[in-house]
């Protein structure tokens, strides 16, 4: 599903190139769970961003669902993005004025869906996620809990089949965390393939597999120990 072959990106820092990605060769298949750790600077966020397609690589070839992401233009990724990929950030990034409901239909609005079915599709998502009493409420009139299973059913809402998520629980209780990861675990049952950065290793042994990655290579790459 996911195919990474050779891909490397790097940087102009001053008069100096620096290697964020060294060559990677990963593939992810359809349905897997996979959390990608290691230190600051290695170069987790960076994969994360290609993975997305809100970056390029410098060389090497992404591809897609067979599709290579990597010859597509901005418009054309940024339609690719749209309908395959949701991303989940630590920090919410909801927007502020907007309600909980208005903050999930953003996507499909986007999309030109039309309201009738954009309608249907937020109420599904707000009843499943729990949100029903808190839909016409701003984000900041939201517990972060609740802020993140917004972002979580706005990621969700046009139905992506890769879901990005950058230190999902970074910015939650240890409660409130393990209730956000059982709602993303469940998305994953449902088919949905998950990629997780994290730096927390206790959260990135729940997944199916774990990559780790150093200097911007991969160091490990270890199956079946959740």
């Amino acid at each position: 599903m996911i195919e990474f072959s050779q891909v490397s990106r790097s940087f102009t820092v001053g008069d100096q190139q620096v290697a964020a990605l060294r060559n990677i060769d990963l593939n992810f298949t359809a349905g897997e769970y996979v959390s990608i750790m290691g230190p600051s600077g290695s170069g987790k966020s960076t994969l994360l961003n290609l993975l997305g397609l809100l970056d390029r690589p410098s060389s090497g070839v992404y591809k897609l669902d067979g599709m290579d992401v990597t010859t597509l233009d901005d418009a054309q990724q940024a339609q690719v993005r749209r309908e395959k990929i949701g991303f989940v950030f630590q920090f919410f990034h909801l927007v502020p004025r907007l309600s909980a409901a208005m903050n999930i239909e953003l996507p499909m609005i986007l999309a030109g869906i039309a309201a009738e079915e954009r309608k249907e599709r937020v109420s599904t998502l707000i009843k499943s996620y729990g949100l029903s009493d808190r839909a016409d409420h701003r984000p900041d009139q939201l517990s972060g809990g609740q802020r993140q299973r917004v972002a979580i059913a706005r990621a969700t809402i046009m139905r992506p089949v890769v879901l990005l998520a950058d230190e999902p629980t970074g910015n939650l209780d240890q409660t409130t965390g393990k209730e956000v990861m059982a709602l993303l675990e469940q998305l994953v049952e449902q088919g949905v393939t998950l990629i997780m950065v994290t730096h927390d290793p206790m959260l990135g042994k729940r997944a199916s597999r774990q990559v780790g990655m150093v200097d911007g290579e991969i160091v490990a790459d270890t199956r079946g120990t959740k």
